[in-house]
C-alpha cells in the first residue's frame, strides 16, 4: 500500500507515524484471531465470593491505609447521549398523531420501550422543565390528549432548538430529581459518590475523559455545584479532564483494504473505541485508581451500599498488593529457600488466580525466580462482577493463549467465535457479567509507575463494518480498556451485588428504582 507525501503529512499531523498506520493496515489484512475461551469464570473457579467477615476485614484494610495513598476516580465520560433516545428519535420522526392512534403505532412497531416511556413520563427528572419549555411556546401539555402529549414531550426533549438532549454529553443530562429546585446530573452524582470512598485526607480527585467540545460545559457545571457539594460532604474536590487523543485514531479502509478517502482526498481516521483511553490512564499518577462509567450512578439513598463494595475492592487490592510487594522484595534478595519459593507459588495460584505453566517444574531455581518476578511485577486490577441477568457486554472467562497458558480475562461476545459450538456453549453458560467496576494498582513495588502500554494484547482489537456518506468501510478499534488493554495485568474477579450496577443505557432506565427518589 502506497501513501503519498500528503498522506504522510496528514498521518504525522495526528501524532501518528507511518509505521504505526502500516501496522494497523496489516491487522486489517491479517484479521484478528478469535479469543479462545477455555471456560467461564465462576464462583467455583476464578471469581472470589464475599461474606460479612471478609467485607468487614477488607473495608478495615482500606480505611487503615487510604490516607497514606493517593486515590483517584477515573470516569470515561466522552459519549454523547444519542443512543439513550434512539427509540424516541424514531418515534418523533415517524409518528403523526393525526393519522393513527398511539396504541396502534406502538403495537404495529412492537415498541414496548415507548409504552414504558409513556406510562412513566411524569417520573422523569426533567418533566417540569419540559412542561415549562412547551408552555413558553404556547403548548399546555397537560391539556392535550395522550398521543399528542407524548409526541410533544419527546419532541421537546430532542429538538435542537429546545432541550437537545440527544446531542448533550450523557454526564450532564438531568438524571435525578431530589427537590423541585434541584436536579442532579451523573457528573454530580460521581462527585458525591467519590466523597464516600475515593477521598483521602479530605481530598477527592476525579478525572473525566470527555469530548473537547464539552469541556466548558463540564467546568461550568462543576463551578455551579462545587460549593454545595464541598459543604455537604466536607471534602474538597480536584477535578481534571482529558480528551481521547488523535494519536490513538485508526485508519479506515475500504472493503478492498485501500485507505478510505473523504471527498477532499484525505484519509479517513476514526476514534478507536474506549481502548484509546489507556493513553489517558497511563498519563495519571495515583496509588489506587477507581474506574467506573459515567452513567453507572444511583440516587443518594443507595450510595452507602455502593460505596461499601468499592471500599471492599480497594481493600482487596491493598492486601494483595502489600503481599505481592513483599514477595518481590524477597525475590530480589540474593538467597531464597525452596520453602519460600513454594510459598510464593501458592500465593500466585491461590490468591492471584494465576495458573503456573507446567514447564515451570523443570526450571532451575534462578529461572523460577525470574518467572515468579515476571508474574508478580504487573499492574493489578480488582474487578467487581455481578450475576448475569441478560445484560449485553463482556464477562469473566478463563482464556487460553497460543501456548495453552490460561489466564483470567474480561471478554466481549464479539471476540468469541460463535460458530464454534463449544465456544458458544461456554459463553452461554457464563454466570457473571462485567459492569465496569475496577479498582487498579498502577505502581510497582519500588513505587514507580508501570508503563501500561506494555501490558496490552494487540490480538484483542476489533474490526467492524461501518458506513460513511452511504459507503461501507472497515473500522479498527483498539483492544478495549478493560478487555485486551489490560490482558497482561494481574486480574482478580470478585462477586458484588447487582445494586452496584445501575447504568442508564436508555432514557427508560431513569425510571428504575435506583434512579428514583422515594418520598
Amino acid at each position: 500500500m502506497n501513501f503519498t507525501e500528503k498522506d504522510i503529512k496528514q498521518i504525522e499531523s495526528k501524532g501518528l507515524s507511518l509505521d504505526e498506520v502500516k501496522k494497523q493496515v496489516h491487522i486489517f489484512k491479517a484479521g484478528i484471531p478469535f479469543t479462545n475461551i477455555a471456560e467461564a469464570a465462576t464462583t467455583d473457579s476464578g471469581i472470589m465470593t464475599l461474606n460479612d467477615s471478609l467485607i468487614d476485614m477488607y473495608i478495615a484494610s482500606f480505611e487503615a491505609e487510604k490516607d497514606n495513598k493517593t486515590l483517584l476516580k477515573f470516569v470515561p465520560a466522552s459519549g454523547a447521549a444519542t443512543r439513550m433516545f434512539k427509540f424516541l428519535f424514531q418515534f418523533v420522526n415517524q409518528y403523526n398523531p393525526d393519522e393513527q392512534s398511539l396504541n396502534s403505532y406502538i403495537n404495529r412497531n412492537n415498541l414496548r420501550e415507548l409504552s414504558l416511556f409513556m406510562v412513566g413520563m411524569e417520573k422523569f427528572p426533567f418533566y417540569r422543565d419540559i412542561l415549562a419549555s412547551l408552555k413558553s411556546k404556547g403548548i399546555n401539555l397537560e391539556m392535550l390528549p395522550t398521543q399528542e402529549k407524548v409526541w410533544h414531550f419527546a419532541k421537546a426533549m430532542l429538538d435542537e432548538n429546545q432541550m437537545n438532549f440527544g446531542n448533550q454529553p450523557k454526564g450532564l443530562l438531568p438524571f435525578h430529581e431530589y427537590k423541585k429546585d434541584h436536579i442532579s446530573t451523573a457528573f454530580e452524582e460521581h462527585l458525591y459518590e467519590a466523597a464516600l470512598y475515593a477521598s483521602s485526607n479530605g481530598l477527592a480527585k476525579l478525572h473525566f475523559t470527555i469530548s473537547e467540545v464539552h469541556e466548558d460545559k463540564f467546568k461550568e457545571e462543576f463551578k455551579n455545584i462545587q460549593q454545595d457539594i464541598e459543604k455537604n460532604t466536607g471534602v474538597t474536590f480536584d477535578i481534571s479532564f482529558s480528551y481521547q487523543q488523535q494519536s490513538t485514531d485508526t485508519i479506515a479502509l475500504t472493503l478492498d483494504n485501500e485507505p478510505f478517502r473523504k471527498a477532499d482526498g484525505s484519509i479517513l481516521f476514526r476514534p478507536s473505541g474506549h481502548g484509546a483511553l489507556l493513553t489517558n490512564l497511563n498519563n495519571l499518577n495515583a496509588d489506587v485508581v477507581f474506574i467506573k462509567n459515567i452513567d453507572n450512578v444511583v440516587v443518594y439513598r443507595y450510595k452507602e451500599e455502593v460505596a461499601k463494595y468499592k471500599k471492599v475492592l480497594a481493600g482487596i487490592l491493598m492486601e494483595l498488593q502489600n503481599q505481592t510487594f513483599e514477595y518481590l522484595q524477597v525475590l530480589d534478595s540474593k538467597t531464597i529457600t525452596e520453602e519460600r519459593l513454594t510459598t510464593i507459588e501458592n500465593f500466585l495460584t491461590d490468591k492471584l488466580s494465576i495458573k503456573i505453566t507446567d514447564e515451570y517444574k523443570k526450571y532451575a531455581d534462578r529461572y523460577k525466580v525470574e518467572y515468579l518476578k515476571e508474574k508478580l511485577n504487573r499492574p493489578i486490577r480488582i474487578c467487581g462482577m455481578v450475576k448475569n441477568e441478560g445484560e449485553p457486554g463482556g464477562g469473566p472467562f478463563w482464556v487460553k493463549d497460543h501456548r495453552s497458558n490460561q489466564s483470567l480475562q474480561i471478554v466481549e461476545s464479539a471476540q468469541i467465535n460463535l460458530e464454534d459450538q463449544k465456544q458458544a456453549d461456554i459463553l452461554n453458560n457464563a454466570t457473571h457479567f462485567n459492569p465496569v467496576d475496577l479498582v487498579c494498582g498502577i505502581k510497582n513495588y519500588k513505587g514507580e509507575k508501570f508503563d501500561l502500554a506494555n501490558y496490552v494484547d494487540p490480538n484483542t482489537a476489533f474490526i467492524s463494518q461501518k458506513t460513511k456518506n452511504g459507503k461501507q468501510l472497515k473500522a479498527l478499534e483498539l483492544p478495549g480498556l478493560w478487555n485486551g488493554s489490560m490482558a497482561h495485568w494481574t486480574t482478580i474477579f470478585v462477586e458484588v451485588p447487582i445494586i452496584t450496577f445501575n447504568p442508564v443505557k436508555t432514557v427508560n432506565d431513569l425510571l428504575k428504582s435506583p434512579h428514583q427518589i422515594k418520598e
